[in-house]
């Protein structure tokens, strides 16, 4: 696969995109709703952000280097956005878990007539303004502009009447940027579900607004209201807590997993790590188990091999990469040859990692062998106060600076 020319699955060029947008940061308040050709008025960072090929640390601190943070204050909540989800969804796992049941289930009641409009809405051929326009682009490039994710998921579920949950798989079967907690509680958003009872209603003239003109819905193309959405309310675990035995002494010779849920280990808590050897394998099956496109599935393993080449190297070590029927497996294969003492990662988020990573945890308890999660210190601070709603989370992040 040509790597997507918007994105190329490095951490090299996540760097050069980061610092090609800072010059533009400061207008980001007043400019980010627009869409434009290009959109090179927003960041477009979030392929890289979501496989931590860039950390969200890295680009605070560059943004609030360049500028006043009261001219990037916007941009910067921004990204703790994107924590704000994972942290709420570490402790509802259960919003995952019950939108992974759902999809195939959804997609088998379709009636016919609701089958041909779901058909429409992915092929991008509903006579919808914008929308059309919007679908085609997702399949083509794996990016949508943020403003344009809401209109396109208010469509799909107010005017088109399709389940939110297909167009969340929509979302995630193309987007680089596909995120368990993002895309999933951003559509529950939408559908008025994440904040029970408050949806987000695309209207056409703030469309031609914000799209300058180059998509105008006629009046009657969109409802004037929503649909009104609810479900069982969603189980919370007591409390988040960080992953058991981080703080545990190693022994023996140390390997590390790398997963693509964080692809820049040399940056961080594991850069100072005694480690002899990495392994970042592929599971074979895995995107078509989560329907990702080929274009999705072939950027994630590039940039897993970026990740584990630029690992290698630091710790001068041997990495093993390649595609693995069990991953699981695999891992303890790896650690029984290469006779290691302890094998460390940073444990994935809830999503299709962390449902790996419970399997890789239980062979690794059967075989008698030490893993050692880790969390990345942003997380561990955050985490926790990602229970009350986005807006006192961003204020306790303001007021410890």
């Amino acid at each position: 696969m040509t790597p997507l020319p918007d994105f190329p699955p490095t951490r090299e060029a996540a760097l050069a995109r980061l610092n090609a947008f800072l010059p533009a940061a400061g207008r980001y308040a007043a400019e980010r709703n627009f869409i434009r050709p290009g959109n090179d008025h927003v960041s477009k960072l979030s392929p890289w952000l979501q496989k931590r090929l860039l950390l969200e640390s890295e680009v605070v601190a560059a943004t609030r280097e360049r500028w006043p943070f009261a001219a990037v204050e916007k941009f910067v909540q921004e990204v703790y956005w994107r924590t704000y989800w994972k942290g709420w969804l570490e402790q509802r796992p259960a919003a995952w878990s019950r939108w992974r049941e759902s999809v195939p289930r959804l997609t088998d009641a379709l009636s016919g007539e609701q089958r041909n409009t779901w058909d429409a809405a992915r092929a991008g051929r509903t006579g919808i303004a914008g929308f059309d326009a919007w679908a085609q682009e997702l399949v083509a490039t794996g990016y949508l502009h943020n403003h344009a994710r809401m209109w396109f998921a208010s469509i799909w579920i107010f005017t088109l009447r399709l389940p939110w949950e297909l167009g969340a798989a929509f979302f995630y079967e193309h987007l680089l940027d596909g995120d368990a907690a993002s895309n999933t509680l951003s559509w529950r958003w939408v559908a008025g579900l994440q904040t029970a009872g408050k949806t987000y209603l695309a209207r056409a003239d703030n469309i031609a607004h914000y799209t300058e003109g180059r998509h105008v819905p006629a009046a009657d193309q969109l409802v004037a209201a929503p649909v009104v959405i609810t479900e069982e309310p969603l189980p919370k675990v007591a409390s988040w807590a960080a992953p058991a035995g981080a703080s545990t002494p190693l022994t023996g010779p140390v390997g590390l997993w790398i997963h693509p849920e964080d692809l820049a280990v040399e940056q961080g808590e594991l850069a100072g790590l005694p480690v002899v050897a990495v392994l970042a394998p592929w599971p074979k099956g895995l995107a078509s188990r989560l329907g990702w496109a080929p274009n999705v599935a072939d950027w994630t393993k590039q940039a897993l091999g970026d990740g584990a080449g630029r690992a290698a190297r630091h710790f001068r070590a041997e990495a093993v990469m390649g595609e693995v029927d069990d991953l699981a497996a695999t891992l303890v294969a790896w650690a029984q040859e290469r006779r290691l003492g302890t094998v460390v990662a940073y444990r994935p988020f809830v999503g299709p990692w962390c449902d790996e990573a419970a399997c890789v945890e239980a062979a690794f308890a059967r075989a008698g062998l030490a893993l050692r999660w880790h969390r990345r210190a942003w997380d561990q601070e955050l985490f926790p106060h990602a229970t009350r709603g986005y807006f006192p989370f961003w204020e306790r992040v303001r007021s410890s600076g």
